[in-house]
């Protein structure tokens, strides 16, 4: 490689969208959604405005990770509230 030339790692690095949610629950929904991909190791970035809850919250991931994101979140609206509860309860330790 020439000492000018980089490379360019650019698309690795492109967001996109994977969950999109809009009304008065947006940025909890959202929220849900980015912890849910955080804790199965994907980075998730929330993109919104609570200020103005007309403005859809969106969640986006790397392109890479894209379709792990779409299969995760498909199972868990699959799953329903009943698991997520019973998810979170295991994942709480007492002491």
């Amino acid at each position: 490689m020439e000492p000018n030339e980089q490379e360019n790692d650019s698309e690795e690095l492109d967001l996109v969208t994977v969950f999109e949610s809009a009304g008065s629950s947006s940025e909890m929904e959202a929220l849900q959604v980015q912890a849910l991909l955080e804790s199965n190791g994907i980075k998730a970035v929330l993109i919104g405005d609570a200020v103005l809850p007309n403005i859809p919250e969106d969640v986006r991931v790397a392109r890479e990770d894209l379709t792990r994101a779409q299969q995760l979140i498909a199972d868990a609206l699959a799953a329903g509230p009943a698991a997520a509860m019973e998810a979170e309860s295991a994942g709480e330790t007492t002491t």
